[in-house]
């Protein structure tokens, strides 16, 4: 395929990705397919999964010099897609707002708004910058209008969790082991690398003692008998939490959350927070919340679960709030009432609850089913690719499809828009 505005091959320059080697094996696929291939590197650990030597850019002055550089390295190579992890790190969102000026088609990839088992793939933007912000459920019915009526299931089954963990660790080895010629590199994060290293490491050793630990808090909440309510926490250095939230921090979302149950929650009624599966202690969340919850007269009906599976605390819940999770979106499917606080693509009028917190958690309002179960036929003929980016087997399911969809003349929502079958509406997922 050949871009319109462009007669040669596609020129594609790739920044910052997942962890691991998924964006060097979709570059291999977009060479076999004809086009042509960099990456800029920030870091070490960028450098070692990049296995083309020759197309590899290290980046290595302040990072101020990055937007002009940026400019300077599409000129060079008449760049004509950009692709990415995440639109919202400092030199990601610097490269987008110059990308649209100079008229790129921007590739953006992120964890799956339906997780676990897909991936998200967007152009221009995602989470608060996505497309689906715009986008009300009339249009989206009139769009399906045009779309298969078979709703595609779960693909197989892997698990990428500690494929994950393993990569950001080896990932943070790299930039801290042999990251001397990259002098101008500044993590993204408040944390620096030695840091970000040791709790990625701490998290890998300590595992089975978190297993076990969680697995006691689970059997507490799931046998106790008690109606509760489900706080969805998010990393605190989560890209969609910082850029996309109204609250400064974790700590302002804990108080609130903590606040809205003690004033509106019955008496018998509890709060669970499930922290996120990849929650590495940065911060210590189990101390901050029983502190609240004994300021405001709670403690003996707050519990804190970290990581896990979310589906074994949904299936019996009451009520999920979040700040902007896509894990919200499990709640959702189960028809569960959701009051959800920053922007996100699910947060549509027809199944999120506008009612003050201390209302919701005393009669939550539930959501459209019906609405719901269109937004999420909608994202499946879409921006869902089946597949992930950590594990072997997950990669290969993804690079199936994602390929022919980057390549595609219109991207996924306009192709459903205007009946044009892309590759991920032409390959169904067989379960």
């Amino acid at each position: 395929m050949r871009h319109e505005h462009d007669a040669a091959a596609p020129r594609f320059l790739f920044l910052q990705g997942p962890h691991g080697p998924f964006f060097d094996r979709l570059a291999a696929m977009l060479r076999a397919a004809g086009g042509r291939v960099w990456r800029v590197g920030f870091n070490r650990g960028d450098q070692a999964f990049w296995s083309e030597r020759h197309s590899f850019i290290p980046y290595a002055e302040p990072p101020e010099d990055w937007p002009q550089a940026f400019r300077a390295l599409v000129r060079h190579h008449g760049i004509s897609d950009l692709v990415l992890y995440g639109d919202t790190r400092p030199v990601h969102a610097q490269a987008v707002e110059a990308a649209h000026e100079l008229g790129l088609r921007i590739h953006v990839f992120e964890e799956g708004y339906l997780r676990p088992y897909w991936v998200t793939y967007e152009r221009g933007g995602a989470n608060g910058n996505s497309k689906l912000m715009g986008l009300d459920l009339p249009e989206m019915r009139a769009a399906l209008e045009r779309a298969q009526p078979d709703v595609p299931e779960a693909p197989a089954h892997w698990g990428d969790m500690r494929h994950h963990i393993f990569y950001g660790a080896l990932y943070h080895a790299f930039v801290l082991l042999g990251n001397g010629r990259y002098a101008g590199f500044r993590p993204h994060r408040a944390l620096d690398v030695r840091q970000e290293f040791a709790l990625y490491l701490r998290r890998l050793l300590g595992m089975p003692l978190t297993w076990a630990q969680r697995v006691r808090a689970t059997r507490r909440i799931r046998t106790g008998g008690f109606p509760y309510h489900l706080a969805l926490l998010q990393l605190a250095h989560d890209g969609n939490f910082t850029a996309h939230s109204p609250f400064a921090d974790q700590a302002e979302f804990l108080e609130a959350v903590i606040d809205g149950f003690a004033r509106g929650a019955p008496r018998h009624h509890h709060l669970v927070f499930k922290a996120h599966p990849l929650e590495d202690g940065r911060t210590d969340q189990r101390h901050a919340i029983r502190r609240l919850a004994r300021a405001h007269g709670v403690a003996h009906r707050v519990h804190y679960v970290r990581g896990g599976k979310l589906a074994h605390l949904l299936d019996q819940a009451r009520s999920a709030v979040t700040v902007n999770s896509t894990a919200a979106q499990q709640a959702l499917w189960r028809g569960l009432p959701l009051r959800v606080f920053g922007a996100a693509v699910y947060a549509k009028p027809e199944f999120v609850s506008p009612q003050p917190l201390a209302e919701f958690f005393a009669r939550p309002a539930r959501p459209d089913a019906r609405a719901y179960r269109e937004y999420r036929h909608f994202l499946l003929e879409t921006s869902q690719v089946p597949g992930g980016f950590y594990s072997a087997r997950g990669r290969r399911q993804l690079l199936r499809q994602v390929v022919d969809m980057m390549l595609a003349p219109d991207d996924p929502y306009d192709a459903l828009s205007r009946g044009t079958a892309t590759p991920r509406q032409q390959l169904r997922v067989v379960t």
